[in-house]
């Protein structure tokens, strides 16, 4: 198949367009860095999702598209959030009808149902949340209700993927920023500590995109409009976790603790300081990282494994130990 991977340039987006191209699909990958780590044979197009023009252009004789990219974070201007996000979606969207794309399986994030509270074993039939506390979910849910009105639009057939927290080697966000912080003393506990969440080791989400699409293309397939969470199968007790990843780099484990009403509440003056002063990069706390902190947010993927056929193909301790072996090999730098 020729298939168009926006994202191509991140962490996920990479990895799916690396993975595509390995199965013999003729792969591009559009994504905004200028020098992307791809395989060769994989042709990049350097451009903004936000750059209506472009987007559609890239979606020219493609057979199918995986729409990875996005802008991330818990902190950022809402307008730029949402060009890239909502917007970006409808371009992708746009040039899938207007060039006859007949698969879309769109990237998008369980914290779209988040409201707040512990999410215990949830499932697809959960409601998007009332309220959200960041731009990035707001927009993510946005974006995902669009590509699920385009399904069945002019022969196109689109699909939703939730992944909850990628991590592994060559992870530039998540785990990195744990460990400097830890290391720096300025990780600090929120909550008892017991709450349980979904994570995904990147091998694994990669594989859930690639059933995805194999399911997708074939005829008469029941998955088409559809919504699946993705995870390694079975939730971790967050901060031992995190302090198995600490131990395993040879960094002091987290300590120190707040009570996720302080967090709270810390996360509330702090962006209302951010906000006054106009003070560059995002604050050390807000409430949307307090509460993703402190509360339990794992889900039920028997959908994902019945319908996809999905497994997870690494089992989390081997994908531990790739981790710390990549952690121990890169080149010295700060993440934070």
């Amino acid at each position: 198949m020729n298939i168009l991977v926006t994202g191509g340039s991140g962490f996920l987006g990479g990895h799916i367009a690396r993975r595509l191209h390995a199965l013999g699909h003729q792969v591009t990958a559009l994504g905004r860095r200028s020098h992307p780590d791809l395989s060769p044979g994989i042709d990049f197009i350097k451009a903004d999702l936000g750059d209506r023009e472009a987007v559609i252009s890239a979606c020219r004789g493609r057979d199918a598209v995986f729409h990875a990219g996005a802008l991330t974070g818990i902190w950022g201007p809402r307008d730029v959030f949402h060009r890239t996000n909502v917007e970006g979606t409808d371009h992708v969207i746009a040039g899938c009808l207007e060039h006859g794309a007949g698969q879309l399986i769109y990237t998008s994030s369980p914290s779209v149902v988040y409201d707040r509270r512990d999410l215990e074993n949830g499932n697809e039939s959960l409601p998007y949340a009332r309220r959200f506390l960041c731009d990035y979910p707001r927009t993510k849910a946005m974006a995902e209700r669009r590509v699920l009105a385009a399904n069945g639009r002019g022969g196109l057939q689109t699909l939703v993927l939730r992944p909850h927290l990628i991590w592994g080697p060559g992870d530039p966000h998540l785990v990195p920023r744990i460990i400097e912080r830890a290391r720096q003393g300025k990780l600090v506990r929120v909550g008892e500590g017991v709450n349980r969440v979904d994570i995904i080791y990147i091998d694994n989400a990669v594989e859930g995109h690639v059933q995805a699409l194999e399911v997708l293309k074939q005829p008469d397939n029941r998955v088409a409009g559809q919504v699946y969470f993705l995870s390694d199968g079975e939730p971790v007790v967050l901060w031992d976790w995190i302090n198995a990843l600490l131990k395993a780099v040879d960094v002091p484990p987290v300590t120190r603790s707040i009570s996720y009403q302080n967090g709270k509440r810390l996360g509330a003056v702090l962006e209302a300081v951010h906000r006054m002063f106009g003070l560059a990069g995002e604050p050390r706390m807000t409430r949307f990282l307090a509460s993703q902190l402190a509360t339990s947010h794992y889900f039920d993927i028997s959908k994902a494994r019945r319908e996809l056929n999905y497994r997870p193909v690494v089992e989390p301790q081997e994908g531990l130990r790739r981790l710390v072996q990549w952690w121990k090999a890169r080149p010295i730098k700060s993440f934070d």
